[in-house]
């Protein structure tokens, strides 16, 4: 694997009453987060040989949004990525090494203890990720420190 793309969900409204948080849908702001990074990816140039998203709606939502205007790219469902810590993240795109760049497609504070982790060698102080944020890193290792941002995007 040479590059990993972090993806945030976008913003989402509420846990919905009798509800579980996994059911949290994106709100209309969220939607055109999400379409915006769509747009960011696209002129960036990042395409994905392989994206794993989080079951939860939120996430589902703003992959299929994210992903809509890139052809032949589809989100595979990954429960693993919901509340995930870092070591389990990485165990993830290790599993998926044999691809030149993968995307996670999910939520915090994995995700930004992740990009710590991958970028700083710690992940006790991430840098932050916020809604629909990407980063996309420059990976020579799956390791504390192993890989380089290469590129930033936040609504």
């Amino acid at each position: 694997m040479r590059e990993v793309i972090l993806l945030r969900h976008a913003e989402a409204l509420p846990t919905p009453v009798g509800k579980p948080d996994i059911e949290r849908q994106l709100s209309p702001h969220g939607e055109a987060q999400a379409r915006a990074a769509a747009a960011w990816l696209a002129s960036a140039g990042a395409s994905p040989d392989c994206v794993l998203c989080s079951p939860a709606l939120r996430a589902r939502q703003t992959a299929a949004l994210a992903l809509g205007a890139q052809a032949g790219i589809t989100a595979q469902l990954e429960p693993a990525i919901y509340e995930a810590t870092p070591a389990e993240l990485i165990d993830l795109l290790d599993e998926h090494a044999d691809a030149a760049c993968v995307m996670l497609v999910g939520h915090n504070p994995g995700l930004e203890r992740l990009l710590a982790l991958l970028t700083e060698g710690r992940s006790d102080e991430p840098r932050g990720l916020p809604a629909a944020a990407i980063a996309r890193l420059a990976v020579t290792q799956l390791e504390p420190g192993g890989a380089r941002l290469s590129a930033y995007w936040s609504p």
